[in-house]
């Protein structure tokens, strides 16, 4: 066994390693990944596209920023247009933070750069670097982020089994939180049969998610027509939920679409499923068909969802 680090030796490794990872990333030019903003600024913009119900002393906590400097960022993104301020009805002296329409392209452009910026160096990497770099990842966040890390999940393309969890799962899952029956499994089921039936190519993605090598989360987006994309069988286990995994799922789905050259995005969903809702619209969706229906032994109202790219 290796003798261990001394506190001094660790310390100059770790920072080391800061130096090396903020020129990495870009984090000390002015203009954070050819935009606009700086880093700070980027980091409030992703936290407000996360995150619903936000205050500035909240936001300023959570990010352990100065609260003035906070402050005059937010109001320079409310004279751009890219937020709004509301009152709360439960607390009027409360004022909670959201993106404006503007805002959340904004959010969304900022994050698909980061992404990509992220994914082009990963891409020389065996699958046996990639694993050994997210355990790294890991490693680090649970030694320096005390007792409670948060989960990290990975977000891959599917391998052999993956669709018959999907199919599983959703059957569980529907029945257990909505009381739906047989018929919904059986139409993901039919579902899973189309996209595999789909030819090889760009138009058409699956993405899984998992943490610590289980099964947590998936969505699919195919095509509707020659430029509009379809979201499909989103799903997030109760053991993942609020950790924005959902979110992050959808944003994928949107990112792909943009590259594969779609012009809209839309969905399908019932009113029942009030957590996705807030996904979705999060991610700048919105309503425009809502219809009555009785499916799966429920009474339910249909929702078709959209949003431009």
């Amino acid at each position: 066994m290796p003798a261990p680090a001394s506190l001094p030796e660790l310390a100059a490794s770790l920072r080391a390693f800061s130096r090396f990872y903020t020129r990495f990333i870009g984090i000390l030019h002015p203009q954070y990944l050819g935009t606009r903003f700086s880093i700070a600024e980027a980091r409030i913009l992703y936290d407000l596209g996360r995150t619903k119900d936000l205050t500035a002393s909240g936001l300023a906590e959570s990010l352990a920023m100065d609260s003035g400097y906070v402050s005059r960022i937010l109001s320079r993104f409310a004279r751009q247009g890219l937020l709004a301020r509301s009152r709360s009805r439960q607390d009027r002296r409360r004022r909670p933070l959201a993106l404006t329409a503007s805002g959340l392209r904004t959010f969304h452009e900022l994050d698909t750069r980061s992404q990509r910026q992220m994914e082009e160096p990963l891409r020389k990497l065996s699958p046996g670097q990639k694993t050994e770099l997210l355990h790294a990842v890991r490693t680090i966040e649970r030694s320096l982020g005390g007792a409670r890390p948060q989960p990290v999940f990975l977000v891959r393309a599917p391998r052999p089994g993956d669709f018959g969890w999907v199919v599983a799962q959703h059957g569980a899952l529907y029945a257990s939180e909505y009381g739906w029956d047989q018929t919904f499994e059986g139409l993901v089921a039919g579902l899973v049969a189309d996209f595999l039936k789909l030819p090889d190519g760009a138009r058409a993605k699956c993405w899984i998610a998992e943490r610590d090598g289980e099964n947590v989360g998936c969505v699919f987006l195919v095509p509707r027509s020659r430029r509009v994309a379809q979201l499909r069988m989103l799903l997030v286990d109760p053991s993942a939920r609020g950790h924005g995994l959902g979110g992050r799922l959808v944003d994928e789905c949107i990112r792909h679409a943009r590259q594969a050259g779609y012009r809209k995005i839309m969905l399908w969903t019932n009113s029942v499923l009030r957590e996705a809702a807030g996904i979705y619209r999060r991610a700048g969706f919105h309503i425009t068909v809502e219809e009555k229906h009785h499916s799966f032994g429920r009474d339910l109202v249909a929702q078709t969802w959209e949003r431009d790219l």
